[in-house]
């Protein structure tokens, strides 16, 4: 059966969080074993708590845990004991096992996976690529890179492309839009990296290539996938999500500071409450780990009970999508040569 590994001791608030979300995605889908990684006497003191079909949960003993205070390839080097390593290891080697969740330290998971899992054939550098909700009800975004690379090559941004559009036709959409990230719309307008790729997207045969996006554009629901550079991507990320935080905050003070606003906050309930729901990062999941041979997938390191629960169904899913091959298949079928 398959199996999706979690690392339990990753995270802000490990293992409690992670534990009991990870258990509430067993319970929500039966086709799947769940793998805790970590201290094994740390884990079971916390599963002492709960009540689970413990035929479907299982305990890989790791000593070390890897922190976000270090520097993510030395701590992959020195601590192969580490909850992060073991699992990648694990993941690597057993057929079973389909994917990884960890909202443990970003680098030491993105460091992990390139060197323990390898690059899909043809991939220079894997990307960081979260799906984000838009304005439009049932429509996502895909956004790669979102920090795996702050500094690209024109190669990287073109395979980020590829490789973001093969995943989101793994997601259901047929012909997905492809943008670029830049500080206008207009074909001429980018630094000169962007300017550099933008001819480089037109002439993608595989790719649905539709010229710039500005970052305020994100989220309206007219792009499919955004491609930027590491650094550029992760800017606009956590602008959005300190935006989205500062607008809820600022509704819920507005509808409880006073009696108007509470009495005009009972007619607009319902609709609060869609909007936290579709804007709060805890309930779309974590970041695909994309370009690498297995799944790996990112959560917040802040992440509580829904985000884990969610990420690991996430992950669930993502095992049987293939991506790797698709990906592959795509670059191969590419004749463009671009000097790394």
């Amino acid at each position: 059966m398959l199996k999706i590994l979690v690392d339990a001791l990753g995270g802000d608030n490990s293992p409690e969080e992670i534990v009991i979300g990870a258990l509430d995605a067993l319970k929500e889908k039966k086709d799947f074993v769940l793998t805790l990684v970590g201290k094994k006497e740390v884990i079971e003191k916390e599963l002492e708590k709960y009540s689970f079909d413990k035929g479907r949960v299982e305990i890989l003993d790791a000593e070390d845990v890897i922190t976000c205070e270090e520097e993510p390839a030395l701590a992959v080097r020195r601590k192969p004991n580490s909850s992060i390593c073991v699992a990648l290891k694990e993941l690597k080697e057993n057929q079973d096992a389909g994917a990884f969740v960890s909202a443990g330290s970003t680098g030491a998971v993105l460091v992990g996976a390139t060197l323990k899992l390898g690059r899909i054939k043809g991939v220079n550098r894997p990307a960081l690529c979260p799906v984000l909700p838009t304005a439009i009800d049932g429509k996502q975004v895909l956004l790669l890179d979102s920090g795996a690379n702050a500094d690209c090559k024109p190669i990287n941004l073109v395979q980020f492309a590829i490789m973001g559009s093969v995943y989101a036709q793994s997601l259901g959409v047929k012909n997905p839009r492809v943008a670029l990230l830049s500080n206008g719309t207009e074909d001429e307008k980018g630094n000169a990296l962007n300017h550099e790729v933008f001819p480089l997207l037109k002439s993608l045969k595989s790719v649905n290539f539709i010229g710039n996006c500005e970052a305020r554009d994100i989220l309206t629901g007219e792009y499919d996938v955004i491609v930027a550079d590491g650094f550029s991507g992760n800017v606009a990320l956590k602008s959005m999500e300190g935006a989205i935080g500062v607008v809820l905050k600022t509704l819920k003070k507005g509808v409880y500071g006073s009696l108007k606003g509470k009495i005009g906050g009972l007619f607009l309930k319902k609709t609060f409450g869609g909007l936290k729901t579709k804007l709060d990062y805890n309930n779309n999941g974590g970041a695909l780990f994309l370009g690498v041979n297995k799944p790996v997938i990112k959560a917040h390191g802040s992440s509580k009970r829904i985000a884990i629960k969610n990420t690991v169904l996430q992950a669930v899913e993502y095992a049987g999508f293939n991506i790797s091959d698709k990906i592959s298949e795509k670059l191969d079928s590419e004749e463009i040569k671009i000097g790394e």
